[in-house]
């Protein structure tokens, strides 16, 4: 098994994911390196100073744009979003491994009397007028639908019956999303999105068993390090428990998929996935990279494991844009902020017109406001700036972790 120290596993972390050093990952072409080396990242609507697909994307690919990861999803197609973790963007070139997934949809949905008459419906409308929105599609009444699973209602009422059969269309695999309009989705069939060849590939993974495996080895590599423990970086993997878990772990690690590591401090193995094992030795003969500053995305893949970033880092992050505002430390949605090897706190930023506001930098105990770091956290708020074609506010004075103004 080997061996790491505490800032060797956190320089392994950082540079796998090209958040220390050199950027590994540069332009369009970095942006698509990175989802293909994490399998996924989050697509989550809010947007206060962007998407969380696109903080997670700015803080690791150099001249990273807005319209470049469009370009990605919606002109060339090389992505696709999809459910993974929760709701996500990955490879297109994935869309075979979700098969069983998109038949899982297609099999609860038929339990549901009227449904196949309501998608019928749907794909004409789509056939016919093009990409449209749940408002635009002409079928009026009430589903209670709930996460694919279970619909209820006596289809009449409002137009809540459109977006639950495009969603369920969607799940299915029958449509894509085309575009989004701000945080509406734009349906389109899928035949007119993505090769032939691809939506009529079989399923690369023979069984049920076949599948977690894979999951959960694209898990180890979006994170880079995981413990064989209950995280939210399973999230999304059906039927996964503790003993189904272990076993694939298991047999991932017979099979060289994975290797153990055991980091000082922490008494439960950790794994990287086999690919990754130049870079570990690289870290244990001793390098030193190049420090930069970023700020992380609250959902962002390094983060999954929260308490694991806690246990490397000694940084408890919590996004807090769910817990009512009398029992929040700091933001709503604050970032992780990155320099170095270290989270040396969290800010609260908003765009707003045509200026990105800091509203605070919260500093974690041990760091010091220096006029060397004010200048790196101006830079980091900077680019932040233009990615929301703003520019940066003036940097507030910054607090101690837990003391709100």
């Amino acid at each position: 098994m080997t061996a790491l120290t505490n800032r060797q596993a956190r320089q392994f972390l950082l540079l796998l994911h090209g958040l220390l050093g050199e950027h590994r990952f540069i332009g369009a072409p970095g942006a698509l390196d990175f989802v293909r080396q994490a399998g996924c990242i989050q697509f989550d609507p809010v947007n206060l100073c962007g998407r969380n697909a696109e903080l997670t994307l700015l803080s690791r690919v150099k001249g990273f744009s807005r319209d470049a990861l469009e370009g990605l999803l919606y002109r060339d197609r090389s992505l696709v979003d999809y459910p993974d973790k929760n709701l996500s963007i990955l490879l297109a070139e994935d869309w075979p491994y979700f098969s069983r997934l998109r038949e899982r949809a297609r099999r609860s949905g038929e339990q549901f009397e009227g449904l196949e008459a309501l998608k019928a419906q749907a794909l004409d409308f789509l056939r016919s007028h093009g990409p449209c929105t749940a408002e635009e599609l002409p079928i009026e009444g009430r589903i209670r639908w709930h996460s694919g699973v279970h619909w209820s209602g006596n289809w009449h009422g409002d137009s809540a019956a459109a977006r639950s059969v495009l969603e369920q269309l969607y799940s299915e695999g029958a449509l894509v999303i085309h575009h989004r309009e701000g945080v509406r989705k734009v349906y389109d069939i899928a035949e007119r999105c993505l090769p032939q060849a691809l939506l009529e590939a079989p399923d690369p993974l023979a069984d049920e068993q076949a599948h977690i495996d894979w999951r959960i080895c694209r898990r180890i590599g979006a994170v880079g390090l995981l413990w064989n423990r209950p995280s939210d970086a399973w999230l999304g993997i059906d039927a996964l428990n503790a003993a189904t878990r272990a076993a694939a772990f298991a047999r991932l690690e017979a099979q060289g998929r994975i290797l153990p590591v055991q980091v000082e401090g922490i008494r439960t193995p950790l794994y990287c996935r086999a690919e990754h094992a130049a870079l570990l030795e690289s870290v244990r003969a001793g390098r030193e990279d190049s420090p930069r500053c970023e700020a992380l995305a609250p959902l962002d893949c390094l983060l999954w494991d929260r308490r694991l970033i806690e246990a490397l880092f000694g940084f408890a992050y919590r996004w807090e844009i769910y817990t009512p505002a009398d029992k929040r430390r700091f933001g709503a949605y604050t970032l992780p902020l990155l320099v170095g090897e270290r989270f040396v706190g969290r800010a609260e930023t908003v765009a707003r017109g045509n200026v990105l506001e800091v509203r605070h930098i919260w500093l974690e105990d041990g760091v010091r406001e220096t006029k060397r770091l004010r200048a790196q956290l101006g830079a980091c708020m900077g680019r932040l700036a233009r990615m929301n074609g703003c520019r940066a506010g003036e940097l507030p004075g910054m607090q101690k972790s837990g003391i709100l103004p």
